[in-house]
């Protein structure tokens, strides 16, 4: 494994600083905004500004990157990062924030990009599943670090806001130090939503719908957890408990979803999702049950989006598993946009507990379609994938899986149509 890591070692490192300081600003806006008196439905539309940008930066960031080459692109978009984190503790006002948080999500997406593109071309095809899992460890340990820096500093004042920016800097240390060999970012085949819808029905709802919940978990879950009492380093533990379960639970689901229909998995982590959302409704006011909840939730929300990648990589001949995922993250995207504002007004309206109602209605619904699906059409595999833990990133990631070792989508033309993708 070390031999396996240490050729990567200084983009993995520039990532893990990156995510570090990305999570902890997530939950610091969060925090800040709800101390400064901002409505949960100001601070939804930020968060949904957010996933926007990341939207964005899906299709502004590999132009760019082709155009400046991936060490110039990587300092380009640092730069813009660590800007965009700093000028957060300078216009304390929620238009500036809504307005920061879309640039820094085109920023950030473009930071990914870079690192992922470039570790798709260093790793050997028979290791890519391991690159693959060893990066997605990584995200999550980092992310659940980042949450811990709330510790440090008042989020009151200017310092946090200082070390994200200090954070991102650091991360183009290793990157630009490295002596690897930029490699070129291929232009992608499209495979649009509609062929996504026939393909694999399931897994396009499954998407949107883990886009919506996962959305607003990540945006409004710490404007949660502080309005119901929390201290600031309560809500960095209650979101990196989160992220800790759906660290431990991925790999037992996966490894029970590779031998079943996927479906049937997904209707049970699903429904298990809801329970766990209800019981923190109706246990919220309990310490210790919040913490035990949001490790369960978190367990299975987690689960919600690779095992839907898992039912597509199922479903499709491997020459149009990029395309098929790429319009897959676009269709997480759209939810993940939509998710934080929606349910920011509905804890505006019906206070802060509303936002548990929306992640157990989110869920349970999906629970349910996938349950109707199950009556209409039987499994049909095509070429048999493995589920691989992992968060929503960019289409770039993707080319590590294994099932995508084929040639690129172009050889097939009769496979491309002509709607937009990802």
């Amino acid at each position: 494994m070390l031999a396996l890591i240490r050729p990567l070692f200084s983009l993995l490192l520039g990532v893990s600083l990156l995510l570090m300081g990305s999570g902890l600003l997530g939950t610091l806006i969060a925090v800040r905004g709800t101390s400064e008196g901002f409505s949960a439905a100001a601070l939804g539309f930020m968060m949904s500004a957010y996933f926007c940008g990341f939207f964005l930066g899906t299709y502004a960031g590999p132009p760019l990157i082709r155009r400046l080459g991936h060490v110039r692109a990587f300092a380009f978009f640092a730069a813009a990062a660590a800007a965009t984190a700093l000028l957060h503790a300078m216009l304390v006002n929620p238009w500036a924030w809504g307005v920061l948080r879309l640039l820094i999500g085109m920023a950030l997406v473009g930071l990914y990009t870079v690192i992922e593109s470039w570790m798709n071309a260093q790793a050997p095809n028979e290791r890519r599943g391991q690159v693959f899992a060893t990066y997605m460890v990584i995200n999550l340990l980092s992310l659940a670090m980042g949450q811990q820096l709330l510790r440090l500093a008042a989020p009151q004042g200017f310092e946090l806001f200082s070390l994200v920016a200090l954070l991102t800097c650091l991360a183009l240390m290793p990157v630009t130090w490295t002596r690897l060999p930029q490699p070129a970012l291929p232009e992608r085949a499209p495979f649009g939503v509609r062929r996504l819808l026939q393909a694999a029905p399931t897994a396009a709802v499954g998407a949107l719908m883990s886009g919506l919940a996962m959305g607003a978990f990540w945006g409004l879950a710490p404007v949660f957890a502080a309005r119901n009492g929390l201290a600031p380093a309560s809500v960095a533990t209650f979101m990196s408990v989160a992220i800790v379960g759906g660290a431990v639970m991925q790999w037992p689901i996966g490894h029970w979803s590779d031998r079943r229909d996927r479906r049937r998995v997904l209707v049970m982590v699903c429904a298990g999702a809801s329970a766990a959302a209800a019981l923190l409704l109706l246990g919220h006011g309990w310490s210790g049950m919040l913490f035990a909840g949001v490790f369960l939730y978190g367990g299975l929300a987690f689960a919600v989006y690779p095992l839907v990648v898992a039912h597509l990589m199922d479903r499709l001949e491997p020459h149009v598993m990029l395309g098929g995922s790429a319009a897959l993250l676009m269709v997480n995207g759209l939810g993940a946009a939509i998710g934080p504002a929606l349910a920011g007004m509905l804890m505006e309206s019906l206070g802060s507990a509303s936002l548990l109602a929306y992640l157990a209605l989110v869920q349970g619904s999906l629970a349910a379609y996938t349950a109707w699906r199950l009556t209409r059409r039987s499994s049909q595999v095509v070429a048999p994938a493995h589920f691989l833990p992992m968060l929503r990133t960019t289409p770039a990631v993707m080319e590590l899986l294994p099932e995508a070792d084929s040639p690129h989508p172009s050889a097939s033309p009769s496979d491309a149509i002509d709607t937009q993708s990802s």
